[in-house]
């Protein structure tokens, strides 16, 4: 793991950390890199059941891009950067496991974007989240554009994204971008709770659940919810569901084996 991605494993949660806190973790080439190829190492791992994802130091989460490594791109290595950052999210999105966004600080361009590809977002009261990428004559690049109108609703991405405003922690929860706001000493511990209540559960299940939310958004309800019944159906042929169940009926707690 190269140190500009920092992991962290307690039994089935894993915590990353973007760990360029003298750049306010800004993403460059490498760290989108990393961060892609360690999503993709841990999607193999059945036993993984939850990510963090988070920043190194206090003062963000990412800042945005690197914009000193942006500045000197033509359209080819902009393009080239593009799809590397769309990568990242569509690993993030299609990964068996849950990834939550502990958001420490800024989450600003391209931070915003990593967080939005995540399943959910909590934030520190000193967060500060926006899409500011109209400021320097460019649009967001990691799918800006179409995550957050899917979050927040096709307005006030419009208003974010033209505009370039930033907006604070509590804003954030007002208009759903975020899921909750805690104090900054608390940030990873609620994260790290949440992420231990989601690992109990049976890990088929969340795998299932996380596979039909994203891929019933761009379906019919019909055909969203025939994927659903189908799902539920199949895992009724699996361990978890014989043992979740028969827990239930023994008034006892299950023990889950992802089988």
């Amino acid at each position: 793991m190269s140190d500009i991605l920092l992991r962290e494993r307690d039994a089935g949660t894993v915590t990353l950390t973007l760990n360029r806190p003298d750049k306010l973790n800004a993403l460059n080439e490498a760290l989108v890199t990393a961060l892609h190829d360690a999503i993709v190492e841990l999607d193999r791992d059945a036993s993984v059941r939850v990510v963090i994802l988070t920043g190194a130091g206090e003062k963000a989460f990412v800042a945005g891009a690197d914009i000193a490594a942006m500045a000197g791109m033509g359209p080819i290595a902009a393009k080239a950067f593009a799809d590397l950052g769309h990568a990242v999210g569509e690993r993030i999105e299609r990964a068996h496991f849950p990834v939550i966004a502990a958001v420490n600080g800024f989450a600003l361009g391209g931070g915003c974007e990593l967080a939005l590809s995540c399943d959910f977002i909590y934030a520190s009261e000193k967060a500060k989240l926006g899409q500011p990428e109209v400021n320097l004559g460019i649009i967001p690049g990691f799918g800006g554009t179409q995550r957050l109108a899917r979050r927040v609703g096709v307005a006030k991405a419009r208003e974010l994204v033209y505009t370039g405003d930033t907006i604070d922690a509590a804003e954030a929860l007002r208009i759903g971008l975020v899921n909750a706001v805690v104090a900054p000493a608390e940030l990873l511990t609620k994260v790290r709770d949440v992420a231990k209540k989601i690992e109990g559960k049976g890990p088929l299940a969340i795998a299932q659940a996380k596979r039909l939310v994203y891929r019933g958004e761009d379906l019919s309800l019909q055909v969203a919810n025939e994927l659903e019944a189908q799902a539920f159906s199949a895992l009724f042929g699996s361990n978890d569901q014989k043992e979740g169940m028969t827990a239930f009926v023994e008034k006892r707690k299950a023990s889950f084996t992802g089988t």
